[in-house]
């Protein structure tokens, strides 16, 4: 099964994550304005690690997010947070699902959610845009660019998002955060580059600091464009936002031109030209021009950065799927790229010197 298939479309709600649903036409009744019953209820595909659902009724779809119930850690699944940072970005005019309200009430449904618009377009899921005439991927491609830069332009202090989270020092936090992640699960066993990358990227954080909201997981799969035209109605998936340094945010995006179609949907190997899709360099330079930078010293570390990032992501994958916490083919699949993830993590760092 392709990630496509796995992770688009709805069907009925999972054992695990049903509620009474009378509750939530209650609600639903009494805390979003116009609405109107009668409420059918789907779920969302795929591996959201907070449960995400299909509210329809005849005049208007809906979307719920719901913290999944049981044990989980303290700082995860923050619903509230989510809403949060959607709320204000809608009313600051950016491109995301209008909110109708959030509940912090778990005897409602058993744990806390919101409802959020259903926006109807298309999610694209591969970097090549297959679907897209050749002709037009260049406007796709400039969508996604300018909406990530109005998202970095944002000021965050105006949209009341001042301690949406820490500020200064951010590379030194998240090398700290993922080192000790990676350094702690012996399971999934060390790795030469990653125990380099643990040393050498400390010592090698570029001057300066920026802070700006930053979305954490900026893809093209993560963002619902037009049903017709090349232009994002709503970027989606906003569990990972905080307050972070943009160029971090921007090559976390730009890594698709750094990354193999194998480990994930990315262009190396492509010919871009013949694809029609802009060059790195002009997407920096669009960038660049958008949020008022003459270019981007130091991308190379940027860019290792993330990679490492990723890269422990996936060893933490490998950890539960030895554990056998993670028994999925699809995590089987994923704890497989830790290796060539981790060599081309090390790779872009000595790009940087």
């Amino acid at each position: 099964m392709d990630k496509q298939t796995q992770f688009s479309g709805t069907d009925e709600v999972r054992e695990q994550h049903r509620f009474d649903e009378g509750r939530l036409l209650d609600w639903m009744q009494a805390n979003v304005d116009g609405f109107k019953g009668p409420l059918t209820v789907q779920q969302f595909k795929g591996g959201q690690s907070n449960p995400t659902y299909k509210l329809i009724t005849p005049g208007q779809n809906y979307v719920m997010r719901r913290k999944p119930p049981g044990t989980l850690v303290a700082s995860a699944h923050a619903v509230d947070r989510e809403y949060r940072v959607i709320t204000a970005l809608h009313g600051a005019g950016f491109p995301v699902a209008r909110t109708f309200g959030l509940c912090m009430d778990d005897a409602v449904l058993g744990t806390s959610f919101y409802v959020m618009d259903c926006v109807d377009g298309r999610v694209i899921w591969d970097t090549r845009f297959p679907d897209v005439a050749a002709d037009q991927r260049h406007r796709y491609y400039d969508a996604m660019n300018a909406t990530m830069a109005q998202l970095h332009n944002l000021d965050h202090v105006k949209l009341g998002l001042a301690d949406y989270g820490k500020t200064g020092n951010y590379f030194e936090r998240q090398i700290g955060r993922w080192s000790k992640q990676y350094l702690a699960d012996e399971a999934a066993g060390r790795l030469e580059n990653m125990d380099k990358l643990v040393e050498w990227l400390p010592a090698h954080i570029p001057p300066g600091d920026d802070t700006a909201i930053v979305h954490g997981d900026y893809r093209c799969d993560n963002m619902i464009f037009h049903p017709t035209e090349p232009r994002v109605l709503a970027v989606l998936d906003w569990e990972l936002s905080t307050l972070g340094h943009p160029l971090a945010d921007f090559a976390y995006h730009l890594m698709m031109y750094r990354m193999p179609p194998g480990i994930t949907a990315g262009l190396v190997g492509a010919d871009l030209a013949e694809l029609k899709i802009p060059s790195e360099s002009e997407y920096v330079a669009a960038y660049c021009a958008r949020t008022g930078r003459k270019g981007i010293d130091n991308l190379s570390f940027y860019l290792a950065f993330n990679m490492f990032r990723l890269t422990a992501i996936i060893h933490g994958i490998r950890g539960r799927v030895v554990r056998g916490t993670a028994a999925s083919a699809h995590a089987k699949t994923m704890a497989s790229f830790v290796e060539p993830l981790a060599e081309l993590a090390w790779k872009q760092a000595q790009q940087a010197g």
